[in-house]
């Protein structure tokens, strides 16, 4: 099976996941998919694949004759897929992009003005939605980029480290790494592939928190509600009236950070405001908190104490200071790249990956391109000769390099 054939097959798997669920994983159906690459990957010879309680994948491949003495190399991907928008039954294409607006199935298209990077892809085949749900190259491209690799070394005999694989649940919603087991993990440096455009390569990502408010009204018949009612919904849009208009994601690049309200619900008597703050920088991150805080107090003492409550919590903190002092994964990163005819590309993430949280638990952790784009959207779309360069990527970073 190819990287094509693998890919496809892995987004047939419903796999979202839902930060309101309290489970693990948060959905049952993403152990679906891993009870599948469990299976896959025996049959390929890995035979320690397994998958535990929390619905996280292992395996190891050997060194090969001469190499057991080398660094093993850890390769990570995670299963499940935003909740931004539906993975319900996607049907992906495989269309040959001619140019100019490229349709879609439900009569939307991809427009060249909006998404500039298309102009790169002119003649090749993507793999795009029908428009109506997310792909799934978030992350399953990584995965089936992963799997591929591990298969075509076992089938070629060619010389490579010991590898240590994990396919993690929740990335998406944040607690990819709650359940990781660094004891069924037997590598001390390690990639994601769970990046963007063939090419890029990161080691700089977001600290990051989520904000919750919950706002408490008080109803009263309109009839009789003058200098009476106290209606959360409308609390709800003062508050996010009150954020920095052009602080948003739609209003910033680079390293420009953010806040990002994700979820509005409520009525007269409560509502609920959810927002995930974003920065690079690790004070003015701080800063962003703060101001949430001194809003949520500000407000309480306009409206009474108590009428908005809010939980801040930490998600996960810039690897940048992790990984500068292995300048080697960035170097070897750079050297696959090349080889395999593409040039890389240093950027930094405007979001996180379990990268980040394991680099802050002791396994240093860059992220490489999957070689898909628009991820979280209908828009979403991957190059299929992208795929196959960043399983040439990974066998070179494989190999045996300069004695280690």
């Amino acid at each position: 099976m190819n990287v094509t054939e693998r890919f496809l097959k892995y987004v047939s798997f419903p796999t979202t996941s839902d930060e309101d669920s309290e489970s693990v994983p948060s959905t049952a159906r993403q152990k679906a998919l891993g009870a599948y690459l469990t299976e896959e990957l025996r049959a390929l010879g890995m035979t320690d694949a397994a998958m535990d309680e929390s619905g996280y994948v292992y395996a190891t491949l050997p060194a090969t004759s001469g190499c057991e003495t080398l660094e093993p190399l850890g390769l990570i991907a995670h299963m499940d897929t935003s909740p931004a928008v539906s993975g319900e039954n996607i049907r992906p294409s495989i269309v040959r992009y001619r140019g100019g607006p490229l349709p879609l199935e439900n009569g939307d298209a991809l427009r060249p003005e909006v998404y500039p990077s298309l102009a790169r892809y002119v003649g090749e085949e993507l793999i795009v939605t029908d428009g109506t749900t997310l792909l799934g190259a978030d992350d399953k491209a990584g995965v089936a980029e992963i799997v591929t690799l591990c298969e075509s070394l076992l089938a070629d005999g060619t010389p490579h480290r010991r590898l240590a694989i994990c396919f993690t649940p929740d990335e998406e919603i944040g607690r990819g790494t709650d359940h990781f087991s660094k004891d069924r993990f037997p590598a001390r440096f390690a990639y994601t592939v769970d990046g963007g455009e063939l090419g890029e390569i990161e080691y700089e990502n977001f600290n990051a928190a989520s904000a919750r408010f919950v706002i408490h009204g008080r109803n009263i018949h309109p009839g009789s509600a003058k200098n009476k009612m106290k209606n959360a919904a409308l609390l709800a849009a003062e508050l996010i009236g009150m954020l920095p208009p052009a602080e948003t994601p739609a209003h910033t690049e680079g390293y420009e950070g953010f806040y990002h309200v994700g979820y509005v619900n409520g009525n007269e008597t409560t509502a609920e405001v959810r927002l995930i703050v974003r920065d690079h920088d690790r004070a003015r991150f701080k800063e962003r908190k703060h101001f949430l805080t001194r809003l949520s107090t500000y407000l309480n003492g306009v409206w009474g104490e108590g009428t908005f409550e809010l939980t801040l919590e930490d998600s996960y903190y810039n690897m940048k200071e992790k990984i500068t002092p292995h300048p080697h994964l960035i170097a070897d990163a750079e050297d696959a790249m090349r080889a395999a005819g593409v040039e890389p590309l240093i950027v930094p993430i405007r979001g996180g990956t379990d990268g980040a949280r394991l680099s802050y638990e002791g396994i240093p952790c860059p992220n490489l391109s999957t070689g898909g784009a628009n991820f979280h959207g209908t828009h979403e779309f991957i190059p299929v000769f992208a795929m196959e360069k960043m399983v040439e990527v990974l066998r070179t970073l494989a190999a045996p390099k300069n004695g280690r």
